[in-house]
This record gives C-alpha cells, sequence and structure tokens, in this order.
C-alpha cells in the first residue's frame, strides 16, 4: 500500500462505513464498502478507537446522502463530479441508472481506488489534484451539474480553495456545490487521534457558507446544512442538546453554493 498522510484518510472512512453498514440500525448501507474492506489488508484498530472520526463520518454520509438524493430527483440526467472522492461509493448507492459521475483524486489515491472500484461507462475516475484544471477540462456535461467537495477543504489553504472553486466558475456556466466546511473553532480545537497518527492537519475554515463568496462573489449562497442533522438521526439523543447554538457553530456544515 503507497498511500500517505492525507490519502489514508480515505481508508478509515471506507471503514466506517463499512462496519456502520453492518449494524441492525444503520441508516445507510454500503455493501461495496463491506465487500472492499474485506479485501483491503490494513490495520484499521486507529479508526475503531476515533469515536468523533467515526460520528463525523456517519453524520456526513447521512447528510450527504440525502442531499445528493434529492438534487439527483429534481435532475435525474445530472452529472456529479466528486472531488478528492478517495473511496467513496456514494454513486453505488443512489444511482439512478442515468446519472454520469466523476471522481478527482491526486494520481496515487485515483489508481488505489481503481485497485478496488472499476470505472464504468457512467463511471469515471479522473487522476489530478483537485487545483489542477486540466481535470474540468474532461468533464462532458451538458446539462445540471454538481459538485461533491467533502472531507477536504480544512486540510487546503484559503488559497487553494480559492482554486478549486475558480476552476469551477471559469468551466461550468451554471452548477450547485455541496462543499464540507469546518468552522474556525473547530480548525482549532478538535483533535481527531486518526488524523494525527497519519500527520495529517486542520488548517482552515469558515463560519458559514456566505463568507465563501469572499473567495469567489460569482456563486450564490443558497444555505448551511449542519452535519448535527445526520448524527441527529443516527443518535436521536443527541437532540437534546444539538440545538444549542454555542454546540452547533462548532460542527461540520454542508454549504450550498449556486451559480
Amino acid at each position: 500500500m503507497n498511500l500517505e498522510g492525507v490519502e489514508k484518510t480515505m481508508l478509515l472512512t471506507l471503514y466506517t462505513k463499512a462496519k456502520h453498514s453492518q449494524k441492525p440500525n444503520h441508516k445507510f448501507f454500503d455493501y461495496m464498502a463491506i465487500d472492499i474492506i474485506s479485501e483491503i489488508d490494513y490495520d484499521f484498530s486507529i479508526a475503531d478507537k476515533d469515536r468523533s472520526m467515526q460520528m463525523g463520518v456517519i453524520s456526513r454520509t447521512i447528510v450527504l446522502d440525502d442531499m445528493v438524493s434529492e438534487y439527483i430527483r429534481s435532475h435525474p440526467k445530472c452529472t456529479i463530479v466528486n472531488i478528492a472522492s478517495g473511496m467513496d461509493t456514494r454513486f453505488n448507492r443512489l444511482d439512478n441508472g442515468i446519472i454520469k459521475w466523476y471522481n478527482v483524486d491526486l494520481e496515487n489515491s485515483a489508481n488505489f481506488r481503481l485497485n478496488y472500484i472499476k470505472d464504468t461507462e457512467r463511471v469515471k475516475t479522473l487522476a489530478y489534484s483537485a487545483m489542477d484544471p486540466s481535470w474540468a477540462e474532461e468533464i462532458e456535461a451538458s446539462g445540471d451539474v454538481l459538485f461533491i467537495i467533502e472531507g477536504l477543504t480544512m486540510y487546503l489553504t484559503e488559497v487553494e480553495n480559492k482554486q478549486i472553486l475558480d476552476i469551477i466558475d471559469e468551466n461550468f456556466k451554471s452548477c450547485t456545490i455541496f462543499t464540507e466546511i469546518m468552522p474556525p473553532v473547530s480548525v482549532e480545537n478538535v483533535k481527531e487521534k486518526s488524523v494525527e497518527e497519519m500527520d495529517a492537519k486542520f488548517i482552515w475554515g469558515v463560519q458559514d457558507g456566505f463568507e465563501l463568496r469572499r473567495l469567489n462573489p460569482r456563486f450564490n449562497w443558497v444555505k448551511d446544512v449542519n452535519l448535527f442533522d445526520g448524527m441527529n438521526v443516527y443518535k436521536p439523543i443527541t437532540k437534546l442538546f444539538t440545538w444549542i447554538p454555542f454546540i452547533r457553530r462548532r460542527m461540520d456544515f454542508i454549504a450550498v453554493l449556486e451559480k
């Protein structure tokens, strides 16, 4: 296995989804994650010990699956671009038989992915950095386009996050973006054992999605969806405290942008 630093986090998220899918009360079922994890020779004990990471991945998956499903229902012939896709298998959970899907990731990560998840006529893997505009030139989309940016922005600088928005802006006349954002207070204070042990570090965030217009004002901010909404589905008891503004402001959210 030739994965380093942040790249290894894609194995932890896949493992967490596989483990959750095998629980009696699972809120999503990822058969492909289960199959792939059974084939990978890796010590996942670090993921088992990191409850914070597990809850974050499960909550985010519940929220994004719901948001992407709704987008597909409203735009059944859409093209979806998953930036920094890692080992994500959302296509297999949500496919309506018509959509086209692109997975963009660094060459090393993309090649690792292709060992376990093969491309098809409607699913293509593009081996590029998210900040390399070349990936945008390979997207064939004539209608509605949705970009998913999950588990990436907090590891990048503000300049790098702006580059991604600019690439999308310059290559697509209209589109929707679902991007995960970590608030600054969490960037500074949240410590996930699994992330630290892989030499990865949170370095950037904003308090709300409206601030992203500062990076590129051509995008309109629509709304933010707090990941506590997913946690409340998985662990209903958390509703007792996740409504409290002080606590809610510390949780990651999905910012929705449109152009």
